[in-house]
């Protein structure tokens, strides 16, 4: 059972939240495109739910609200190490189904891969979930092959309908928040797809000959290695560190965790002048039989999720979703 409100209503109640919570959301940033005079839509802190994109799928996945693209992790001096403090603030981020999958993909790397991932869970511990529904499919996704159209793991279902706002609230924390308010009572049921325009079927039958595929090769050699497919994806959790100096004391400054990719020249350099994966094919390689073998062997279950997001963003059109299913075929 859920509730309906209007719009006032749901309006002040998102007010109060804000006392308490950073709120994160997928939102239209005008002018502010990888390329001139071109908009994105990504992540980041609202003030109101008009500001909310329901409409079209992110360009860029929530992890940004969890694990943010420069993070210092602590400051040094001659002495000392000192770790930032963390925000005082809860966290409430919207999402959509298949990034609430992705959610349990970072779960298992940050927290049941070895030890736990002290930032991660820090922001982790603090952060509720506000699902949004899909009523259409986007173009590139193919969320319902992979299992992760539909979920029922959220603290709060959101609709805007008209002049009313539909709500499903499964956290006591949160219902507190609906309580005593003018409400009717009624079935709210979150809206999902069920059948994408890409269908994809992952191969089964993989195994270490597979490496040896010339597929890789083929896709690899249109890759221009800029790391985009990586960035937008909420599985990707590749980075690397930086240790920034100060100018006035080069004793004292501060180490950052910085977003990387597994696709760019440099990533894989080791001392000694070595490199692993030197070319396009070895790189495409590694990053499909991680999101579709490896992982899986380890957890149970594929990293990918079909949100569809890379085959969005390659600016040379090389679709994950057709090398995947082609490779089930050569591999059946």
């Amino acid at each position: 059972m859920g509730y309906q409100l209007s719009r006032k209503t749901a309006d002040e109640v998102f007010g109060k939240l804000k006392e308490r919570y950073d709120i994160f959301a997928p939102k239209l940033f005008q002018g502010e495109g990888c390329f001139s005079d071109t908009d994105i839509i990504r992540y980041g802190k609202i003030d109101s739910l008009d500001e909310i994109e329901y409409e079209r799928r992110s360009d860029y996945s929530f992890k940004e609200a969890l694990i943010a693209i420069n993070e210092t992790l602590f400051y040094f001096t001659e002495d000392e190490t000192t770790v930032p403090s963390c925000t005082d603030k809860k966290l409430l981020i919207f999402l959509r189904s298949c990034d609430l999958h992705a959610l349990k993909r970072l779960d298992a790397i940050y927290l049941e891969n070895g030890p736990e991932d002290f930032y991660y869970k820090r922001l982790r511990e603090k952060a509720s979930f506000v699902l949004m529904g899909c009523s259409q499919t986007c173009d590139t996704g193919f969320c319902v092959s992979m299992g992760a159209n539909q979920t029922d793991q959220y603290d709060l279902y959101l609709k805007l309908d008209g002049d009313f706002v539909l709500v499903d609230c499964k956290s006591e924390e949160l219902a507190g928040y609906f309580q005593h308010l003018e409400t009717e009572d009624c079935a709210v049921t979150a809206d999902y797809v069920t059948e994408n325009k890409e269908n994809v079927t992952l191969p089964k039958n993989l195994s270490v000959d597979s490496f040896q595929n010339p597929i890789w090769e083929s896709y690899g050699s249109r890759c221009i290695g800029c790391g985009r497919c990586n960035f937008v994806c909420p599985t990707c959790t590749c980075f690397t560190m930086q240790d920034i100096h100060y100018r006035d004391n080069s004793n004292v400054g501060e180490r950052r965790r910085v977003w990387a990719s597994c696709q760019v020249d440099g990533y894989t350099d080791i001392a000694g002048g070595n490199s692993f994966r030197k070319t396009q094919g070895e790189r495409m390689r590694f990053k499909v039989m991680h999101k579709i073998y490896d992982f899986e062997k380890r957890f149970g279950y594929p990293m990918c999720i079909g949100c569809g997001r890379c085959d969005a963003v390659c600016p040379e059109y090389i679709s994950y979703a057709n090398l995947i299913s082609q490779l089930a075929k050569e591999e059946a």
